[in-house]
């Protein structure tokens, strides 16, 4: 493709407003880790109860996921993000807002069908609106918006802990400072309902839809005239040859009966995306560090420090993503994580409980603790991190872009679930040790995985997945 006919501010728009999708899903997915204490308080919940509440969001993402999987193939990429945003706008509120647990699952559930939502069509909508020799740095962006959301949950939380003396301490107009931390997310997701207004339709979707003028335009915008009317070409060619509309049946192969391949690739990345743990950091990391000695103070600071890590590392995959590729960066983040989740099991192994009850890492080990926990989310947004979601959204063909979309991140979520509600349990039984040894098994068979069925795809069209 022609680089001096594309349209860098209105390719650089477009990648900018859907990443706040991006922050979205970090933000409401974070804002949880720092909050925990005032739900206990609140709720009355012990470790079960807190587990269910941390988790209700992911049963409305994965669902979300799947429902805007398909959705998207109906109301287009922009209108089911616009959906997105007016959901997290909703939590937010509702969140905030709840007096007793079942509320507030409701109000994370709905959170949940936003996250979901967002976290499946950002990156298919920039891999469509995006040249190829470039998709796969714009795509990471995603990545690096979503940690950014994470971070900025993390910071906000502080701030307002810190302010209020405490998450539980009562802050303005008489609330307690973890309601503000979720009230305080209907800001940005305002914003992000607004900026969606000001960019265009996917071109796919509009020809998919049989409206190829309105294609035609998107495309002209973006690439130049010449190249808009190649590109229409092309994708009418990769849909389906009796030009029916894209569904979910569209996954089996007609000549076998059976699912296509690529479907079974694309939801075992989705899943071992989660099956390292990574989300028991973001989470869980408040309490995690407070279980092992650390204050609430300390811990709120060190999240702060992982999200900061997090988005250094993102910012590397995107500078070698296009340079190096998808599966080579797979390989180092499994390997990577493999031992230093590792080295992490070793430290809790050592975890001593004081005559007071207190439990804490003696001599080194809660810095080797840190450290190599912190070198862990190094490794996984290098790679698994940002890497995931660039795959889903180019890996698929046209025809089933949107459905293969809907079924692997239902099973990101899924597995997203049981890590997240399964960890409070684990963690006292059999204990934090044993737990980070299964992430780090499911880090080395992610090793192997890649190597035997992912397919690189840096610097491929869409139309020629």
């Amino acid at each position: 493709m022609d680089r001096v006919e594309i349209n860098t501010r209105l390719v650089a728009l477009v990648v900018a407003v859907a990443t706040i999708g991006g922050f979205m899903f970090g933000y409401d997915s974070g804002v949880i880790n720092g909050t925990q204490n005032g739900l206990e308080a609140a709720f009355d919940l012990g470790s079960l109860g807190i587990g269910i509440n941390v988790g209700a969001i992911l049963v409305g993402s994965s669902f979300g996921a799947f429902i805007a999987g398909r959705l998207s193939d109906r109301i287009g990429r922009r209108g089911t993000m616009m959906l997105a945003a007016g959901l997290f706008l909703v939590s937010a509120l509702l969140a905030g807002a709840a007096d007793s647990s079942a509320i507030f699952i409701i109000a994370r559930i709905i959170g949940g069908l936003g996250v979901g939502a967002a976290s499946v069509t950002s990156p298919v909508y920039i891999s469509e609106m995006t040249p190829a020799e470039v998709r796969g740095r714009l795509c990471s962006v995603q990545q690096v918006m979503i940690i950014t959301g994470l971070t900025g949950a993390f910071l906000a939380n502080f701030v307002l802990a810190r302010w209020a003396g405490g998450s539980t301490a009562t802050l303005w107009l008489d609330f307690p400072a973890w309601r503000w931390m979720f009230w305080l997310q209907a800001i940005p997701a305002l914003i992000y309902f607004l900026a969606l207004l000001g960019i265009p339709e996917s071109p796919r979707y509009f020809v998919a839809q049989g409206r190829i003028e309105e294609a035609r335009a998107v495309l002209t915008r973006l690439f130049g005239a010449a190249t808009a009317q190649r590109k229409v070409a092309e994708i009418e060619a990769s849909l389906a040859a009796d030009h029916h509309q894209p569904k979910l049946s569209d996954l089996v192969d007609k000549a076998t009966g059976k699912i296509r391949p690529i479907l079974w690739v694309g939801i075992g990345i989705a899943v071992f995306q989660q099956l390292v743990g990574i989300n028991v950091v973001f989470y869980y990391g408040a309490t995690l560090w407070q279980a092992v000695g650390y204050t609430e103070d300390s811990a709120l600071q060190i999240n702060i420090i992982s999200g900061a890590l997090s988005i250094g590392a993102c910012l590397i995959a995107i500078a070698f993503i296009d340079r190096l590729g998808r599966k080579p960066l797979l390989l180092i983040g499994s390997a990577g994580m493999t031992v230093t989740l590792g080295v992490v099991a070793w430290a809790f192994s050592t975890a001593v409980t004081g005559a007071d009850g207190a439990v804490s890492l003696p001599g080194n080990a809660g810095l080797i603790a840190l450290v190599s926990a912190n070198a862990y989310v190094v490794f996984f947004n290098v790679s698994w991190g940002p890497v995931m979601w660039v795959m889903l959204g180019e890996m698929f063909p046209n025809q089933i872009r949107g459905s293969a979309l809907a079924v692997a991140g239902f099973a990101q979520w899924i597995a997203n679930a049981v890590i997240s509600v399964s960890f409070p349990t684990l963690a006292k039984t059999p204990g934090l040790s044993v737990t980070y040894v299964l992430y780090a098994l499911a880090a080395l068979v992610s090793f192997f995985f890649v190597r035997a069925t992912v397919i690189e795809t840096r610097g491929r069209e869409l139309e020629d997945m």
